[in-house]
């Protein structure tokens, strides 16, 4: 009996390009007995049948269970056809068309085993070629220029293959199958090394034969050039790194000195999980994160020194009791830290305060100066993507920021948000990233950095034209921060103005909120819920600087029903960099600076202030000048760290002071509830004004303990149990008034573990459902998916979709 052939056409969404999808189609399809074609368009993957009804059902199910390691479906769509025209003799993967629409870019991945198996058989003739890939690994975003994914379409284009190549490109059953950056010793990219204290350089040759000749010198050089101590600058998948020798205290230290990064922590990379366990604890999540394809930094706790271990470098991590360590991601990283055997710095290399370098020339220009070697190769960046950090917190990996490995991964988004418009979201000033929603998806850019920065701004104007022409995406609306001087948010008009778009300015906690909310997957149309928003600074609604609230939020709406209390923050940005300005405004609001002379004049706070400008910021707060109220919870922490003399004077970057506060609590004791005379904090309420969380009256008690001797590891903690109890305090005040199931958590302040975690313990006990960041970062990298979502639930209710 003859088995009826039926024909379909069979549509995959999601990230389906790049990562290996066709050849495994076509494995499947011939494993099936099925004819027909698979091709890329810009829509995703088509898929055109013929079977029997078994078959193509098999078909469908073993596409589900077996489809490639990066790929993430999104959607399958199956149309029947009944004519009889569609005639197939065999089963084969066409050329891409090349159709507007839209689809999904893959992330670059870590090195996968197999390509890591032959970089290191002498046997294989890609050993020790620094850019080995195949569809399960390797460069993506970071070499793609236009879609779709094709060979001519990325940095790769330059590169003919080599007959062996050609033959795995064109092989269905091998990995490499349509493999775009697919290379090797005779075709593919080549190392060069440029001699910063020499004249002379290693150039790139068009000989191959050389190349690969110069490949196995370089590389032995490097090596040597490490145990010598000298300093690397190493171009990577998303730009360039500076390497030295990570237990070499002399060679670290000459590096910050060089870089002029004193202070915020290096991260480490080494070649395998075992020699990280020598220096940091490892849980089994932490493990599956370092081993993940993405293979990002994750933020370790550090184990005290063993005899038996090299030590390594104190101003790796200075004031920290984390290290940021990540596995080798590329062949090139691979080899030299397999070569070497032991952790390696690997910094971003890019000038202080400029964004990380991509391009060779501008490398030899700019790092000169810090490095002794530059490593690089002629295989283009075309998008510059940094290392992504993440740190795990009450049983989840949460990202700190998301770049490599993550971007441009969608996030979908709950439903309701199907039926949203296209929007673009232009985020924040600082940890800047931007945000696209369309079909049900919000497409979060790579970290761009802080946009002060012009190169970073310019950047950042890049990547948007980039995204909006990879996505084949065009706005309907526009969303930005609401604060007036935010250069996202003055590009945002600009951008609306010349194409004649709406623009929705969104509260920048509010959006910290709506974020977290979208990530949880909390439909369109839910319920609101209690939001607390814990950072530095935001513009508020009133038009003055918030940073400590309770929001009763859902995506189109908020109220402040509670805050902290607003305090000076004298000479304004001056505070964020001198802690030590929040701490004297903060002490005052407690009591006067003739009482805090009388009683604390020996503390060492108080001596610092007598070496500070302090009559002239007497006279700027009893005037109000330049002084503006904040209710910042990131401010208190500064004032609090700079009180018992961490970073007082000036913060090297950004969190410095609060970092250092957390690293000195005992989170076991904290955690426990055994925490001795936590401080304790003020709840008011003000007729019909929100409850505001009053710090003033922890001070007597904090400086008080100065006074005695109590360790700064006792403050620390008291202050972070006393401030938690106050948190849950309102919370537990806002439930008897207000009517919600779930606690938003969101904010900067909130990527503090301790906090973090005491709050999820807390609240969960009190039966409310703690919802917070994993996939987004809480800090302000979050809040360009929290602009889109408020948007465009509200274009949504206006057409009344919601």
């Amino acid at each position: 009996m003859t088995l009826a052939i039926r024909n379909q056409v069979v549509r995959i969404r999601g990230t389906v390009q790049g990562v290996g999808f066709r050849p495994t189609v076509y494995r499947l399809a011939t494993e099936c007995r099925l004819t027909g074609e698979v091709l890329n368009d810009s829509e995703g993957v088509l898929i055109r049948l013929s079977g029997s009804a078994d078959t193509l059902q098999t078909f469908l199910q073993k596409l589900k269970s077996e489809a490639p390691p990066l790929s993430k479906i999104d959607a399958i769509e199956v149309q029947h056809i009944n004519s009889n025209d569609w005639q197939y003799n065999d089963f084969s993967i066409s050329p891409s068309d090349h159709s507007p629409g839209c689809t999904e870019v893959a992330a670059d991945a870590a090195s996968c085993q197999a390509c890591l198996d032959e970089i290191f058989n002498p046997q294989e003739r890609r050993f020790f070629y620094p850019f080995a890939n195949c569809t399960h690994c390797g460069p993506r975003l970071s070499i793609i220029q236009a879609i779709p994914y094709d060979r001519s379409n990325t940095t790769m284009q330059s590169f003919a293959l080599c007959k062996a190549c050609r033959a795995e490109y064109q092989n269905p059953l091998d990995r490499r199958f349509h493999a775009q950056p697919v290379a090797c010793h005779q075709c593919g990219p080549e190392l060069a090394i440029h001699n910063s204290n020499t004249i002379n350089e290693n150039n790139l040759t068009e000989n191959h034969n050389t190349a690969e000749e110069n490949s196995f010198q370089y590389l032995q050089q490097i090596n040597q050039a490490l145990l010598d101590g000298r300093i690397i600058a190493i171009k990577g998948l998303g730009g360039f790194h500076l390497c030295c020798d990570a237990r070499n205290h002399k060679s670290v230290s000459l590096l910050r000195e060089r870089k002029q990064r004193y202070a915020k922590p290096f991260a480490l990379m080494t070649h395998n999980l075992n020699t990280i366990a020598q220096y940091c604890h490892l849980s089994a999540l932490e493990k599956e994160t370092l081993q993940s394809s993405a293979a990002p930094i994750v933020l370790l706790k550090e184990k005290q020194s063993n005899k038996n271990v090299p030590a390594l470098s104190s101003a790796i991590a200075p004031g920290s009791n984390l290290l940021g360590f990540m596995l080798p991601y590329t062949p090139l990283h691979s080899i030299i830290s397999h070569q070497f055997g032991h952790p390696l710095v690997m910094s971003s290399g890019n000038i202080s305060g400029e964004p990380q370098i991509i391009d060779n020339q501008q490398a030899i220009e700019n790092l000169s100066d810090i490095a002794d070697l530059i490593v690089y190769h002629n295989r283009d960046i075309a998008s510059r993507i940094d290392d992504s950090v993440v740190r795990c917190i009450a049983g989840k990996a949460r990202l700190v920021r998301r770049a490599r490995g993550y971007a441009p991964r969608s996030v979908i988004l709950p439903e309701g948000f199907e039926k949203a418009d296209s929007i673009l979201a232009f985020g924040a000033q600082l940890k800047s990233t931007f945000c696209l929603v369309q079909q049900g998806s919000a497409i979060l850019s790579q970290h761009q950095g802080d946009l002060e920065s012009l190169s970073t701004f310019d950047d950042y104007e890049k990547n948007i034209s980039l995204y909006k022409s990879l996505f084949q995406f065009s706005p309907q609306h526009l969303a930005h921060d609401k604060h007036p001087e935010y250069l996202s948010t003055k590009l945002a008009k600009q951008y609306a103005d010349k194409n004649n778009l709406t623009l929705t300015g969104v509260q920048h906690h509010h959006a910290h909120i709506a974020s977290a909310m979208a990530e949880n997957q909390l439909p369109a149309d839910h319920a609101k819920v209690l939001g607390i928003a814990l950072d530095g600074l935001g513009f508020g609604e009133d038009n003055t600087l918030w940073g400590g609230e309770f929001l009763l939020a859902d995506y189109c709406d908020f109220k402040r029903i509670a805050s902290f209390t607003p305090i000076a923050m004298p000479g304004a940005s001056k505070a964020i960099e001198q802690p030590w300005r929040n701490a004297l405004a903060h002490i005052l609001n407690s009591m006067s600076w003739d009482t805090f002379i009388r009683e604390y004049a020996e503390t060492d706070i108080a001596k610092l202030f007598n070496t500070l400008p302090v009559a002239v910021l007497l006279t700027m707060l009893r005037k109000g000048l330049h002084c503006p109220k904040v209710s910042s919870a990131g401010r208190l922490f500064d004032a609090v760290a700079a009180t018992i003399g961490l970073s007082a004077e000036h913060v090297q970057f950004e969190g410095q002071a609060a970092i250092e506060l957390e690293m000195l609590v005992d989170s076991n004791a904290l955690l426990a509830g055994q925490v001795n005379q936590p401080y304790t904090f003020t709840i008011e309420q003000h007729q019909n004004n929100p409850l505001r969380i009053n710090a003033g009256s922890i001070w007597p008690s904090l400086l008080n303990d100065i006074r005695q001797g109590v360790s700064n590891c006792e403050i620390a903690t008291r202050f972070h149990a006393g401030l938690i109890n106050a948190l849950v305090d309102v919370v537990e005040r806002l439930c008897r008034e207000y009517s919600f199931k779930d606690v938003v958590l969101s904010g900067g302040c909130l990527q503090n573990a301790v906090l973090l975690e005491a709050l999820d313990q807390q609240l969960g006990k009190r039966h409310l459902n703690c919802l917070s960041h994993a996939l987004v970062p809480a800090n302000d990298g979050g809040i360009a998916l929290g602009q889109a979502v408020v948007c465009a639930a509200k274009a949504m209710k206006q057409k009344n979709k919601i």
